[in-house]
C-alpha cells in the first residue's frame, strides 16, 4: 500500500489579511516534509466559491510550487472539474501537461463533476448534463496528449483541429482517475479504464463492495486512455501520536471540524430536482459511523487517527479489502498547530509505513524544520 496527502486548502475565519497565504504555506510544507519522509503522492482538490471550506480554485498552481520543492512525489491534480462551464477540456489537457513537464514526470490527473449547487449553479452548469460532459471530457484529453493535432464536434464542446501544446512528458501520458463518491461510479470509473478515488470518508463495508464491482468490472474495459489504471485510492484522516490519548483527542478535533464544515456545503441534490446527484455520498459514511462506533473519541474503525499501532490496524483493514493507496487529511481549518502536523507525519513514517514494506526515509526520526 502507498500513502499519500490531499489538500482542500480550508481557511479559519475570520479572513484576516494574510491568512490565506500562511494556510498555503503550510501546505506546501507538508508537502515538502511528505517527499522526503517518502510518501508517494500530494493530491490538491479544485472547487470554486466555497469559503472557509476550500480556496483551492487552482490546484495546478499549488502543485506547481510543491513540484519546484520536491524530487519524488507524485502531483495529484483534481478532481479537476470536467464541465464545459468551469473548463474546456484543451484547458485542462493543457494545464495537466504543463505541470507534468515541470514536475519532470510526476503528475496525475483526477477528473470529476462537482456535487454542490454553489459551484455548479455559481457557473450555470445544468446538473442533468455533468455526466455527459465528463464522459466526453475523458475520452478528449487522452487523445489531446497523444495525437498532434486534435479536432473534435460532440455534445459539450467542439473545435477545430489544433496542435494541443505541451504535451505531457510521461509517454504515453499521466495517469487517470475519476471521484468516485456515489454508488455506481465505480462501474463508470472501471468500463473506461480508470483509477477509482474513493472520496467517501469512512464508510469500509460500502467501499469494500464499491472495490468488488470496480475489480470485476475493470477486466472487460474499454480505455479511454492508452493504458488502463486499475488502482483503488481512498481518503482518511491521519493524526499519529506516541500519546494515544493525545492522538483521540487531537484527530477527534480534526474529524469534528471537518464534518462541521461538511454539511454546511450546499449539495445538487438539496436543491436542484435531479437523478444524476442520488446522494452527497462524502461524507455521510464518515457521520454514521462515528456516531455508532461506541468509541468516547467518535473515531471509527479504519480512520488513521491514534498511536501507531492504532494506524496500522486501521490500516491493515483497508489493505485487506483491496486499496492501493491511501491519501490523507492532516488538517482542517488549521484546528491541528503546524507543528504537531509535522511531527505526525514523521512519526507515521518511521512507525507505520515500515508495517507495510516501505524503508523508514532519511529524516524521518527528526524534529529539525523542514529544508
Amino acid at each position: 500500500m502507498k500513502f499519500g496527502i490531499v489538500f482542500e486548502i480550508s481557511v479559519p475565519r475570520p479572513f484576516r489579511p494574510g491568512v490565506e497565504k500562511q494556510v498555503v504555506d503550510n501546505c506546501i510544507e507538508q508537502a515538502v516534509l511528505a517527499d522526503q519522509l517518502g510518501f508517494d503522492q500530494v493530491w490538491a482538490v479544485e472547487h470554486h466559491f466555497l469559503e472557509e471550506i476550500s480556496h483551492c480554485s487552482a490546484p495546478e498552481m499549488l502543485l506547481s510550487a510543491i513540484a519546484m520543492r520536491t524530487e519524488q512525489i507524485r502531483l495529484g491534480f483534481g478532481i479537476a472539474v470536467c464541465v464545459p462551464q468551469f473548463s474546456h477540456p484543451a484547458r485542462i489537457a493543457e494545464r495537466a501537461a504543463m505541470l507534468d513537464v515541470l514536475s519532470g514526470g510526476r503528475a496525475e490527473i483526477g477528473t470529476g463533476r462537482s456535487a454542490t449547487w454553489t459551484e455548479l449553479g455559481g457557473f450555470a452548469a445544468d446538473p442533468d448534463e455533468t455526466k455527459k460532459t465528463w464522459d466526453e471530457y475523458v475520452r478528449a484529453i487522452p487523445r489531446m496528449w497523444t495525437q498532434p493535432t486534435y479536432s473534435h464536434q460532440g455534445r459539450s464542446f467542439s473545435m477545430p483541429e489544433r496542435a494541443i501544446v505541451p504535451k505531457p512528458l510521461q509517454d504515453p501520458h499521466p495517469p487517470l482517475w475519476v471521484a468516485v463518491t456515489s454508488p455506481g461510479t465505480e462501474v463508470d470509473a472501471a468500463d473506461r479504464g480508470l483509477g477509482c478515488l474513493g472520496l467517501v470518508v469512512g464508510g469500509m463495508k460500502r467501499q469494500e463492495k464499491t472495490i468488488d464491482t470496480y475489480r470485476r468490472r475493470i477486466q472487460l474495459c474499454d480505455p479511454v486512455g492508452s493504458f488502463v489504471n486499475e488502482q483503488v485510492n481512498t481518503v482518511n484522516f491521519m493524526y499519529c501520536h506516541e500519546d494515544p490519548a493525545h492522538a483521540m483527542k487531537r484527530g477527534a478535533q480534526l474529524s469534528d471540524h471537518f464534518n462541521y464544515l461538511a454539511p454546511q456545503q450546499l449539495f445538487v441534490k438539496e436543491i436542484y430536482p435531479t437523478q444524476s446527484y442520488a446522494t452527497d455520498g462524502l461524507f455521510s459514511a464518515l457521520r454514521q459511523e462515528s456516531t455508532s462506533s461506541g468509541d468516547p473519541m467518535r473515531i471509527p474503525d479504519g480512520i488513521a487517527i491514534g498511536d501507531p499501532d492504532r494506524v496500522i490496524r486501521s490500516l491493515k483493514r483497508w489493505e485487506a479489502i483491496g486499496v492501493d493507496r491511501v491519501v490523507f487529511i492532516l488538517n482542517s481549518v488549521e484546528t491541528i498547530p503546524q507543528a504537531e502536523v509535522l511531527d505526525s507525519l514523521r512519526l507515521f513514517a518511521r512507525e507505520v509505513m515500515p508495517a507495510f514494506g516501505h524503508t523508514p526515509a532519511i529524516g524521518s526520526t527528526s524534529a529539525g524544520e523542514v529544508a
